[in-house]
């Protein structure tokens, strides 16, 4: 129900990830990264598809060893999101993934040795239309570059960044991202201002070993929302010692709270108080549980108590406002005949949000097979 997002978008080049499209316009991609052991197919493969269901746009996988890269071969076979093989140091392991179908290479060339094995595997990025992410870290910059500005700074991170830009530029590559991750919000956003106005590249955002589940969700929301909210950025992730699935949920959830991309059901509801009529955050709960396997994007408002429930009702998708023993139930902003038993709210609405949700994809598939009569055979 709510209006457009009112940011504009930094222009950028283009490039993709597999069939994802990063940067130009296109929809912020939300990805995140295993931390299974790679060598453990099954476990990985597993994990993928756990962040497959939740909505990942891509997923990354470190390939430290010849090992992990034979292990990717066949964890690559076993799942559709596009993954991204995060190697270090040795130049063998990226040509070993690209010829195993890897969809993006996180590979700083700077740090892979001589000319020539730079140049074989920036040939077999181009060969092989696979894009490059040059991931540079507060915590990990070269010896001169800390010898030369004592301390990580924005200037210290963009010039880390710009000397594997230039290595690319040299070789007449132009598909690649730019991170410069830091760990403190500040300095990570001015690198990233910095670095927006030098590079015409997509930029992948995140705040690097950001913290536990709730601080390093706050820290990222801060950090990415700075930045977003200004334009900047392409795809994220969104770093948490947590379970990767998080990762996912909490960097939807930073987009949808700028109305930058909506999935799935945002749920406004009340902090609670005493005049709540029904226990409002089991029914949150509850709900979010349930219904997390719906990616139509939907508005759906549950406040305990008559003061504010019908004006948040008349402004979503579907509402409840709780009243004594029965709570009134708003669709598409009217208040209906119906209300709902306090008792049994959770499977009531539930019910409700279904129905809904089928209804607006069918519509939807109606409007898409309209537009393209090949299209309503697939």
């Amino acid at each position: 129900m709510h209006h457009e997002s009112p940011i504009k978008r930094r222009a950028s080049t283009r490039i993709y990830v597999g069939n994802v499209p990063i940067g130009d316009g296109a929809p912020i991609a939300v990805q995140s990264m295993t931390n299974t052991r790679t060598t453990d197919v099954a476990a990985t493969v597993a994990q993928i598809k756990a962040l497959e269901n939740v909505g990942a746009d891509l997923v990354r996988v470190s390939v430290p060893t010849m090992d992990a890269a034979e292990a990717f071969k066949q964890i690559k076979q076993q799942v559709n999101v596009p993954l991204i093989a995060d190697i270090h140091f040795d130049y063998r392991i990226a040509l070993k993934v690209a010829e195993y179908g890897v969809d993006c290479l996180r590979i700083n060339p700077g740090n892979i040795g001589n000319e020539a094995r730079i140049r074989s595997v920036v040939d077999c990025a181009r060969d092989k239309n696979i894009p490059i992410r040059i991931g540079v870290n507060g915590g990990s910059l070269e010896k001169e570059i800390q010898l030369k500005y004592g301390e990580p700074t924005a200037q210290a991170l963009v010039e880390s960044a710009m000397r594997h830009v230039d290595i690319l530029d040299r070789l007449n590559f132009d598909q690649f991202k730019v991170s410069v991750k830091a760990s403190d919000v500040f300095l990570a956003v001015d690198s990233y201002r910095l670095l927006a106005k030098q590079i015409a590249q997509p930029l992948h955002l995140g705040i690097t070993e950001a913290g536990g589940a709730r601080a390093g969700s706050v820290k990222s929301a801060v950090g990415l929302g700075m930045l977003l909210s200004e334009g900047i950025g392409d795809t994220l992730r969104i770093s948490l010692a947590a379970n990767p699935v998080e990762e996912i949920k909490v960097g939807f959830d930073i987009l949808k709270s700028l109305r930058i991309r909506s999935r799935g059901i945002n749920f406004i509801a009340c902090p609670t108080c005493s005049r709540q009529e029904f226990d409002v955050i089991a029914t949150v709960n509850a709900l979010e549980e349930r219904l997390e396997d719906i990616i139509t994007p939907m508005d759906v408002s549950i406040i305990g108590c008559v003061v504010n429930g019908p004006g948040e009702a008349e402004a979503s998708h579907m509402g409840i406002a709780g009243g004594s023993n029965k709570s009134a139930f708003y669709e598409d902003g009217k208040r209906q005949k119906e209300r709902f038993d306090n008792d049994n709210v959770i499977e009531q609405l539930e019910a409700k949000i279904r129905a809904k949700v089928a209804m607006l994809d069918s519509a939807n598939r109606i409007a898409i097979d309209n537009i393209d009569p090949d299209n309503a055979n697939k």
